[in-house]
């Protein structure tokens, strides 16, 4: 059987999709995202959460930024950053499931 890898991913959404799961390769960036989840946070409240520097933290919300994964807020003098797009939450409680099936040694559904 012949098979043409476009027909099964294009290679722009091969290519992006890869990108993608590189910056979810990142634990600090992870955490990011499920905080994220919960309630719009600031740099301070990141770093306090992360135990990072600020900078740090505004490294990688500039990752999460050009990939449209969050956005921010201004209120007054602060910045807040939230969820963009709820489907990467998805993806990573989907990971985080295949992870514990891994972990405990089981197969899916078990």
């Amino acid at each position: 059987m012949c098979m043409d890898k476009n027909a099964i991913i294009e290679e722009r959404h091969l290519n992006e999709s890869v990108r993608i799961f590189k910056i979810l390769g990142n634990p600090v960036r992870l955490i990011m995202l499920k905080a994220l989840e919960k309630t719009e946070l600031n740099v301070s409240q990141l770093g306090e959460l992360l135990g990072v520097e600020q900078s740090v933290v505004s490294h990688h919300l500039a990752t999460l930024r050009e990939h449209q994964l969050v956005q921010s807020t201004r209120d007054g003098k602060q910045i807040y950053y939230k969820l963009t797009d709820p489907h990467i939450i998805d993806v990573v409680d989907e990971m985080i499931d295949h992870t514990d099936h891994v972990l405990r040694g089981k197969q899916h559904g078990e």
